[in-house]
């Protein structure tokens, strides 16, 4: 699907003081309309205060597990907090991998409360196996954005430029959500293009970039908010970008359905797209 891009590099540099990182780097995107068509990390969670914006109307207490994909790491550590402060008996545990994994862990049986993906194909295949609770609900929009070398030595500026067979690209492989983004907007765009080498998750297609060991890789444009200073964001045009929707459910099989309930309704709630927005998400 096409969408709308781009917000100026500036706003996402302010943007990315917000979210919970060291380093931050550039672009944003303008809000699209959201349409259908990535370890385990401790945070904590919430007990409702009268007259507070936090959701969740009973004692939440116990652990919630929650299998996320991984461009969702930075932003989701911010909502573990946030939640916490609201649901002190409760601990928000986070998987976060690319969402073709953490699906098929799904599938195979690992216990999970939550599951929030980067598309709604992986989604789908969870829910196709009956292990949703309801309808899953599309909480946050992302973009694309080409991740280069700081001072972007081989001047990209555009997905044609991607084409260079002298440059290192990276992406994410064709079954991970940002790899299927990527081959959709280089297809849409005309560019053929030989990977260097093609990640399991997005995150890892970043850290390349980082290290050095890739001249450019697209990413989403949340992931350059929490980026090193030695990367920097080249704006894909609006008419070569594409939306991706993420979609969160409750799973079936939970072991903790009222936790399940709270963790989503907090991330729908105003604070909770507040913090996605800070991370260089989109709301919904």
């Amino acid at each position: 699907m096409r969408t709308r891009l781009a917000v100026p590099l500036l706003l996402l540099a302010l943007l990315a003081g917000a979210c919970s990182i060291e380093d931050g780097g550039p672009p944003a995107a303008e809000p699209p309309v959201a349409e259908r068509p990535d370890e385990q990390t401790p945070g904590a969670a919430t007990e409702a205060s009268p007259g507070s914006d936090a959701v969740g109307d009973g004692l939440v207490e116990g652990e919630i597990v929650v299998q996320a994909a991984a461009s969702l790491t930075d932003a989701f550590a911010d909502v573990a907090e946030a939640f916490s402060a609201d649901h002190p008996d409760a601990t928000v545990v986070y998987n976060f991998a690319g969402s073709q994994a953490l699906a098929t862990q799904i599938v195979e049986g690992a216990p999970a409360d939550v599951f929030a993906s980067a598309n709604f194909t992986q989604m789908d295949v969870v829910a196709e196996n009956g292990l949703v609770v309801d309808e899953p609900e599309v909480f946050v929009n992302n973009q694309l954005a080409v991740a280069v070398e700081a001072g972007n030595p081989f001047g990209i500026s555009s997905l044609a430029d991607l084409a260079d067979p002298e440059l290192v690209l990276v992406l994410a492989a064709p079954d991970v959500p940002a790899g299927s983004f990527a081959a959709e907007a280089l297809e849409g765009a005309g560019v053929e293009v030989t990977p260097a080498s093609l990640e399991v998750d997005v995150r890892s297609v970043l850290s390349k970039v980082e290290l050095g060991e890739a001249d450019a890789g697209i990413v989403y444009t949340s992931d350059l908010v929490t980026a090193s200073d030695a990367v920097e964001g080249v704006v894909i045009p609006e008419a070569e970008n594409v939306v991706a929707a993420y979609p969160i459910a409750a799973l079936d099989e939970g072991p903790n359905p009222e936790g399940a309930a709270a963790f989503i309704d907090f991330v729908l709630s105003a604070e909770g797209q507040a913090i996605l927005g800070e991370c260089g998400f989109v709301g919904v």
